[in-house]
């Protein structure tokens, strides 16, 4: 069964895309505007341009990914040019950690690192509610040690 990742990740970078895009157009129109003429100014349109198309690319990124917790192994799926799925044996992770930045925190997201003995195979979870995020790293970490002990 395919898990989703929240709706309040695609906020937080859709959020991020806008001030940080926003302050460009401002910056740069003003720059153009005070140094080059206000015709020139009209090139701060090119950063509200970006944001608009990252807009669209930002939803379809964050639709992309999904993660499916199976018998044996965790499934990651994520891309929409070149998708990719990466599938982690339970028995060959070695630490499953939980971290979340302040911006992360403050829309209460929490992104879930599962490190392996080979080192390709390290995948992200990223944007989860924190309390899944703690209870899949512990699922995780108890079925990583149930698998290693059988080998």
């Amino acid at each position: 069964m395919w898990t989703g990742l929240p709706p309040r990740l695609l906020t937080m970078r859709r959020l991020l895309l806008v001030v940080w895009l926003g302050l460009l157009a401002v910056a740069l129109g003003l720059l153009l505007g005070l140094l080059a003429g206000p015709a020139w100014a009209a090139f701060a349109v090119l950063p509200l341009a970006l944001m608009a198309w990252g807009w669209v690319l930002l939803g379809r990124n964050w639709a992309s990914w999904r993660y499916a917790e199976r018998a044996d192994d965790l499934l990651i799926s994520r891309g929409v040019l070149w998708q990719e799925e990466t599938v982690v044996p339970y028995g060959r992770m070695q630490l499953v950690e939980v971290t979340s930045g302040p911006v992360e925190r403050h829309f209460r997201l929490a992104s879930v690192q599962l490190h392996t003995a080979a080192a390709a195979t390290d995948a992200t979870i990223p944007g989860l509610d924190p309390a899944e995020a703690e209870r899949l790293r512990d699922r995780l970490t108890e079925l990583g040690e149930a698998r290693s002990a059988g080998l």
